[in-house]
């Protein structure tokens, strides 16, 4: 087996193939890449939220990854609009494109197709999806070689906190060794998916970005209206005691009034009154907190989804869920494209390389939606213009309907066009039943017209020989001929009227009105001639069965 060929990465490194069938990223138990994190977001506030950012916008986003993280946990609106996202970018049917018509090429792609029906890889690309709530995301490649040929085995999500970016440009990724330093990573052993809301930096351009601060504010707003439901969602208990009433019995009194429920309770001499003053429109200032809630909700859906109408639909609303729909597939659509060009770039490209060589085109992921088309309203268009004389290849009309051509032995639904008669043949009946002349004197013979006289003289076949034969066909073949020239004469008027009008309506009309206008004198001629023949055979007809 010869050598493998010398391979470099998109940075002009050349490959360690030792490295690749390793894991460089794992996770290390109280060393630098350590799984265990703490809750950034317990007690933030605005001040906090701050300098959690600043340390991301300076190339240290443990913090910020963290606190992205913590908000999936805590967020069930924010979890489903993303996880909504994901998921629908991770179903998407993934085809393979080879890079070029050759049979390499060809070779390369169905390489390509075998690997991607794993079982695993709608989770892996779930994972990789990470990037779009946090900006970007890696995946580690574990390369497989027990059969003399790299195959990529799994893709292993690793934590965002792991890395680092170079601080002269914080584009260019790098990676925490087990000591903590930042390491270029190894050639074609990660996949680094860049899948940015907004242009800029990296750690800046991710939608947890955006909802930190709505998250937050909506923790506020939900912990003052617990608050608020705990103080006036429930009666407050007032316990009197006559004079002279001892310690330990007021002690027991409280102690009654406090077990009913909560901490609303207070207990006071029987001589006493309490006036407790309750809040005017209690109801409309609950509904306060709600609508903040809600509005901060739909500000985060319009931020991950970019409408509101699939996950805040409001009953009897107006709303264009149609549009709305229209929205999210056009994010997508999106989605998908940035998805296929990183793998083509971080995954196709090193599979290809690594058991190829480099080559000068690869194979090419495509992640989308098919696209549905109407095919009624395609039906309704096309079949009026076929009709009028349009012709369209049938392959064509069969693949744009997902159906194929029929085979010899296969049992045709629908009609089977029928074969029609040939000049000089019977119904049915091959050439070799054709006779060989059944109209003579200049008018028609087998061989064709001979344009010498206009009147027909039947001749008499001979007893046995052409018994049963009919004329209709050659006399129409005949009408065929000579009305032929007269007939594309009129169509072409026609056709002209049809090009000249905007749509059938107004070829109607053109139509009608220039009816008298189409030059009809060469097809009256040649139907008069065809009735004169149809005449005189029908009286020969006639005449030969008198004489039988």
């Amino acid at each position: 087996m010869g050598r493998k060929p010398k391979v470099l990465d998109q940075y002009g490194r050349p490959v360690k193939r030792a490295e690749l069938t390793q894991e460089v990223a794992a996770a290390t138990v109280g060393g630098a890449r350590s799984p265990v994190f703490g809750y950034p977001a317990d007690g933030l506030d605005p001040v906090v939220l701050a300098s959690i950012l600043r340390a991301a916008d300076h190339g240290d986003p443990t913090r910020y990854m963290g606190l992205a993280e913590t908000i999936e946990e805590r967020d069930p609106h924010y979890l489903a609009v993303l996880g909504t996202r994901k998921r629908a970018v991770s179903q998407l049917e993934i085809t393979v494109e080879p890079g070029a018509d050759t049979p390499d090429a060809k070779k390369h792609a169905e390489l390509i197709r075998a690997w991607l029906k794993r079982d695993e890889l709608t989770e892996e690309i779930f994972n990789i999806l990470d990037a779009i709530g946090k900006g970007y995301s890696f995946m580690e490649i574990i390369w497989d070689y027990s059969e003399g040929q790299y195959q990529p085995e799994r893709l292993e999500w690793r934590d965002q906190r792991w890395f680092r970016f170079d601080r002269t440009d914080l584009r260019t990724p790098l990676l925490l060794d087990d000591k903590g330093r930042e390491v270029p990573l190894s050639p074609f052993k990660f996949i680094f998916a860049p899948m940015p809301a907004k242009s800029g930096l990296y750690l800046r351009s991710g939608l947890a970005r955006i909802a930190t601060w709505s998250w937050m504010f909506k923790a506020y707003t939900q912990r003052d209206w617990s608050i608020f439901t705990q103080t006036f969602g429930q009666p407050i208990r007032i316990g009197k005691y006559a004079p002279g009433t001892s310690d330990a019995e007021k002690n027991t009194l409280f102690r009654a009034v406090a077990d009913i429920a909560g901490d609303c309770a207070a207990i006071m001499p029987a001589s006493m009154s309490v006036d407790i003053v309750a809040a005017p429109n209690v109801g409309a200032s609950s509904d306060l907190y709600e609508k903040r809630a809600d509005w901060l909700d739909k500000q985060t859906s319009k931020a991950v989804l970019g409408q509101t109408s699939t996950t805040d639909a409001v009953t009897g609303g107006l709303g264009s869920g149609k549009e709305h729909r229209e929205v999210q597939e056009d994010i997508e659509r999106a989605d998908g494209r940035m998805l296929a060009a990183i793998l083509n770039r971080q995954l196709v490209r090193p599979f290809i390389d690594l058991n190829h060589g480099p080559q000068k085109v690869y194979p090419r992921l495509v992640i989308a939606r098919p696209e549905a088309e109407d095919l009624k309203a395609w039906t309704d268009a096309t079949v009026p213009w076929v009709s009028a004389g349009l012709q369209v290849s049938q392959k064509e009309v069969l693949d744009k309907l997902g159906l194929s051509a029929p085979k010899a032995k296969d049992a045709i639904l629908g009609k089977t066009p029928e074969t029609p008669p040939q000049p000089g043949m019977q119904p049915g009946a091959g050439n070799g039943n054709t006779p060989e002349s059944i109209f003579k004197g200049g008018f028609y013979t087998r061989n064709g017209f001979s344009g010498g006289d206009t009147a027909l003289q039947a001749e008499q076949p001979s007893a046995g020989d052409f018994s049963g034969v009919s004329p209709i066909p050659d006399l129409t073949a005949r009408l065929e001929q000579e009305a032929g020239p007269a007939v594309d004469g009129m169509l072409d008027q026609i056709e002209a009227m049809l090009e000249a009008a905007s749509g059938f309506e107004e070829f109607r009309e053109i139509l009608l009105n220039a009816y008298s206008d189409l030059n009809a004198d060469g097809l009256t001629a040649s139907m008069l001639d065809a009735i004169t023949a149809a005449v005189a055979g029908g009286r020969a007809a006639v005449e030969d069965e008198a004489g039988d």
